[in-house]
């Protein structure tokens, strides 16, 4: 397990495929680390195509080191990346990104974009639900938490994979970590990035007002929502094509309902919400100019 230290705190990472293979961030969703079932298999079809898959434990996910700063949760993770490829010496990357890591490629485009080369985003949350959903998973918990019971009480809350605990049991330092930010400090940030999460008319995804994504100038593909994805909905990928000078927005190359259908097997413990992803791959290397394994 390789770590890089960046605004002060640890980053697990590693890279998959030939070390002079175009470098592509893969980014998931959630707060889920590189390891997340359905994460990998994407990073090997790419790596078989030729490309160099970086993969990374987002402050906040997996093995890495809790981090709150920032203007939202996807800034900070913005300015984490931007970090960790200038002591990597990667130079700009391709960002490509699902669901959570949809909107984190997204700011991480608009933020720092001499780095970025290409970007790719799927699974894209916008919209009142999924929106209002993401203040309840990430942030609502947690104030209600550390006002009535202070850090302490975060270190103690349950939740889905990914929770302040599991990230304590992933990398024990979290806890001390936690602690040290202190009930203060921690409900200031967590304030903040609740408020990404309040809907708002001129935000297409939360926290990234639409007039920034004027920003974004690379060649971008955007993988349309589904039919019936209430988390990641078909509205939202037009809106994000809109705003996205230049953008080319393709039919998913997965069934209408594979969000559904994944969470269901997922429940049933048969699988993981990011299985479908694989399907991507022919069409991202196309996008990117590799070559799909079994394709000449």
């Amino acid at each position: 397990m390789a770590e890089v230290e960046v605004n002060g705190g640890l980053v697990v990472y590693e890279f998959v495929g030939p070390e002079d293979g175009e470098v592509v961030v893969l980014t998931p969703g959630g707060r889920f680390g590189k390891d997340f079932p359905g994460v990998r298999p994407l990073a090997d079809a790419l790596a078989a195509g030729g490309k160099r898959v970086l993969l990374w434990d987002r402050p906040n996910c997996g093995a890495s080191d809790i981090q709150i700063f920032g203007r939202s949760e996807s800034h900070m993770r913005a300015a984490t990346l931007a970090g960790m490829l200038a002591e990597l010496g990667t130079g700009p990357v391709a960002a490509f990104g699902g669901s959570g890591g949809a909107r984190d490629s997204i700011v991480f485009a608009i933020e720092y974009p001499e780095l970025v080369t290409r970007l790719a985003v799927w699974s894209i949350v916008g919209g009142t639900f999924s929106t209002m959903t993401l203040a309840m998973v990430y942030a609502m918990s947690e104030l209600r938490t550390v006002r009535e019971n202070g850090i302490e009480g975060i270190l103690e809350l349950p939740g889905q994979a990914g929770s302040w605990a599991d990230l304590v049991r992933a990398n024990p330092r979290n806890r001390d970590r936690l602690l040290a930010i202190g009930a203060g400090e921690f409900e200031r940030v967590l304030t903040r990035w609740f408020d990404a999460f309040v809907p708002k008319p001129n935000e297409a995804i939360p926290g990234v007002p639409d007039w920034e994504f004027e920003g974004i100038r690379v060649p971008t593909l955007i993988i349309r929502g589904g039919e019936r994805d209430f988390d990641h909905p078909k509205r939202t990928s037009y809106e994000v094509h809109c705003l996205i000078k230049g953008s080319r927005l393709i039919e998913p190359p997965w069934p209408e309902d594979a969000w559904e259908a994944a969470r269901a097997a997922e429940r049933r413990g048969e699988g993981s919400v990011f299985d479908p992803w694989v399907q991507a791959a022919a069409v991202l290397l196309d996008f990117i100019g590799g070559t799909a394994a079994g394709r000449s």
